[in-house]
């Protein structure tokens, strides 16, 4: 489908249809290729980085508040902060992803992520260690909202769908483990400025097998002006779109309710529940289910469709976040009904999120950077929001996130009825 949203002479795009896979951008000097497998799992590890970020840290977040003489709740803003900032960050390299190329902002993107992880490391104190996180998450944004648009750049419709569903896969793995790694750094090092350094690491690790292997995924000819207009008018057809804004806002809903659960995880499993030192094994746990369910999702979703799955799994989340409310609220909720319940809405997110994102990127093959930092713009700054509101709303309860669960959903469905008319449960859908 050709995006018609130009005026004559500002954009540089093709007239002739896409089916299927791509055919590959054409390859710098070097000669890059990169096959499926490999591609997917550089996506996915690349967008682990955030996760990598935000997760490992978790365990060491009572060390961190008793080093820095941080009170209360206000501890969970490391986690917020980097959220929010990356969500804010989305709006940046799209556009110049457009215009330049994947690999240029990318590097700078790990770069950035690199540079600030170790800044965090040696952190002064609390307000110090805010400023550098949201920098850190402002800077490294281009690892969240760029492989969706390299993906894009190669396939399109339930196939794309597919593909970031085995994406997520991969990339789920991390959060899983990320707290165990924490954890660990934390018992070998005796400091939890070394999961800083750790990150840091990482960085560089990932950043030297992409600037091996990964080629330009963007053709020469779909290069977008540097110019606000089309800048603008670009990310507000994206947002404007109704397909396209139903489903990014519904996912940054939903998505929200988990972000709360990052944010309060360690306190609600550690203080409710007194189960502290299985922190993150419980995390593992849920995280793992989700990834499960991506895997699942992958070697389903081509035969009946986005939408039909996801669907059905936003239908069964709102049926479990019932359950969830009911324990949270009329009866002494125990760890034992609490992980299971909430590792099944986990599960079931990964029927949801990256069919969700798939449908909202389908509409821009030409502007698909722009379109992924305006939708990861819009997802991320919303559900870091409303993560944030649900972990400081933290009461030694699960009612707060139970309750943001269920309100979620129900928020999410009826996003969903706008984006699609009313009509659920579509048919799978041609790519282009």
């Amino acid at each position: 489908m050709r995006n018609e949203q130009y005026a004559p002479g500002e954009t540089i795009g093709r007239d002739e249809p896409h089916q299927g896979v791509r055919a590959p951008a054409a390859l710098p000097p070097s000669g890059k290729r990169i096959g499926e497998r490999q591609l997917i799992g550089m996506m996915a590890l690349l967008m682990a980085l955030n996760a990598l970020g935000i997760d490992a840290v978790l365990p060491a977040l009572d060390n961190l508040a008793s080093d820095l003489g941080v009170a209360g709740n206000s501890r969970q803003f490391v986690v917020g902060a980097y959220l929010l900032a990356a969500g804010l960050g989305a709006l940046v390299p799209g556009s110049l992803a457009d215009r330049f190329g994947r690999r240029p902002v990318l590097f700078t993107s790990l770069g950035l992520y690199i540079t600030f992880s170790l800044l965090c490391a040696m952190a002064w104190n609390f307000e110090s260690l805010l400023t550098l996180r949201f920098l850190q998450g402002f800077g490294a944004a281009g690892i969240v909202a760029l492989p969706p648009a390299i993906i894009r750049d190669r396939v399109g419709g339930d196939k794309m769908a597919r593909m970031m569903s085995l994406i997520f896969v991969i990339f789920l793995m991390v959060p899983a483990v990320a707290p165990s790694i924490g954890q660990g750094v934390l018992m070998v090092m005796g400091d939890w400025r070394w999961i800083f350094v750790f990150t840091a690491t990482a960085g560089v690790a990932m950043s030297v097998w992409a600037w091996r292997n990964l080629p330009e995924t963007l053709h020469p000819e779909d290069k977008q002006p540097i110019r606000p207009r089309v800048i603008a008018r670009n990310m507000r057809a994206t947002l404007t779109m109704r397909q396209a804004l139903g489903y990014t806002l519904g996912s940054a809903v939903i998505f929200g309710a988990l972000f709360g659960f990052i944010n309060s995880a360690q306190q609600l499993v550690g203080e409710a529940f007194g189960a502290g030192p299985w922190f993150p094994l419980i995390f593992a746990c849920c995280a793992g289910a989700m990834a499960v369910a991506s895997w699942t999702n992958s070697r389903i979703v081509e035969r009946f469709g986005a939408r039909r799955v996801s669907h059905t799994g936003l239908f069964l989340f709102l049926c479990v976040a019932a359950l969830q409310l009911f324990f949270a609220t009329m009866t002494e909720e125990t760890l034992w009904t609490f992980v299971p319940l909430m590792a099944a809405n986990m599960m079931l997110l990964g029927f949801i999120g990256a069919n969700f994102g798939s449908i909202a990127m389908q509409p821009f093959r030409e502007t698909a950077g722009a379109a992924a930092s305006a939708q990861t713009f819009v997802r991320m700054v919303t559900a870091a929001l409303i993560g944030a509101g649900i972990g400081y709303a933290y009461n030694g309860t699960a009612i707060p996130l139970a309750t943001a669960l269920f309100c979620g959903a129900l928020i999410c469905i009826g996003l969903v009825l706008f984006a699609e008319r009313g009509k659920l449960f579509g048919p799978p859908v041609d790519e282009d």
